[in-house]
């Protein structure tokens, strides 16, 4: 088996190179519906584990889904972005809102600094993203993007950061203190039409496969006239679940950096 660099002590194991999918998701019984959505049942407690990622504990693949702002059609202008975050069985499992002003998402475009509250469905913020205002071309590599989870908000569980490359997108995810625990390599080509685009996750020697960030095709009458979009996120079911919210985060970062305003 190939050598794992720095990832060992968080839970995973690692596959071979080329199947980086197929987890398989337990079931889960619904609960009620909760304002017009069905929530993923609470969870108990789990020593060690922060309050609010019990849910990261039981499942292996998250999907997340742009909310469609009819202002935002109308007008041009950027909106604040939510999301809903569910399980592969479409229960919710967080409604994500990024935080940000009218100025801001208007003249930084996919640039701009943000937070975005992720909460749960007691309405507790359990995650929270912070990105600042950084540079994300390749001709100023000393100042590219990064993004900082926390979880609870107050209490940073790791980081993911953007790494220099001449024409693929690539990103380092690390724990709190800063060691390099995966890799996210993306392709060369964002465009593509009537298929996902992927960024694979790997190990930190990019041996292995671990998991994968999609950007799951909508539509052409969805891609051509919003700015809305589908990821799913497949990452092992032991991965260690502070890991998992710093996988999200690094959602929420590609999303930022490759899929905001790229139809305006």
């Amino acid at each position: 088996m190939p050598n794992v660099t720095g990832a060992v002590n968080y839970g995973f194991q690692p596959q071979p190179m080329g199947q980086p999918g197929g987890f398989v998701v337990p079931p889960v019984q619904h609960q009620p519906n909760m304002n017009g959505a069905i929530w993923m049942p609470i969870p108990p407690s789990i020593p060690n584990c922060p309050p609010g990622l019990e849910y990261l504990t039981q499942i292996d693949k998250v999907l997340i889904h742009q909310q469609l702002e009819l202002l935002e059609i109308v007008t041009g202008f950027e909106t604040s972005n939510k999301y809903e975050i569910k399980n592969a069985l479409g229960q919710r499992v967080y409604f994500a809102a990024e935080d940000t002003d009218f100025l801001t998402r208007n003249c930084c475009g996919a640039s701009r600094p943000f937070t975005i509250r992720i909460v749960d469905n007691l309405g507790h913020e359990v995650i929270r993203l912070q990105r600042p205002l950084r540079c994300s071309s390749c001709c100023c590599p000393c100042c590219l993007q990064e993004l900082e989870v926390q979880a609870p908000p107050g209490t940073t569980v790791g980081y993911v950061v953007q790494n220099w490359h001449i024409c693929l997108p690539k990103f380092t995810i690390q724990d709190e203190k800063r060691t390099d625990v995966l890799k996210i390599i993306g392709p060369c080509i964002m465009c593509r039409c009537c298929e996902d685009i992927n960024f694979e996750v790997k190990s930190v020697d990019e041996t292995c496969a671990v998991g994968r960030i999609s950007k799951q095709w909508s539509g052409l009458v969805q891609e051509a006239f919003t700015d809305t979009d589908n990821f799913g996120i497949s990452f092992p079911m032991d991965l260690d679940v502070k890991m998992k919210a710093v996988m999200i985060g690094a959602c929420f970062l590609i999303v930022s950096l490759s899929f905001t305003n790229t139809r305006t």
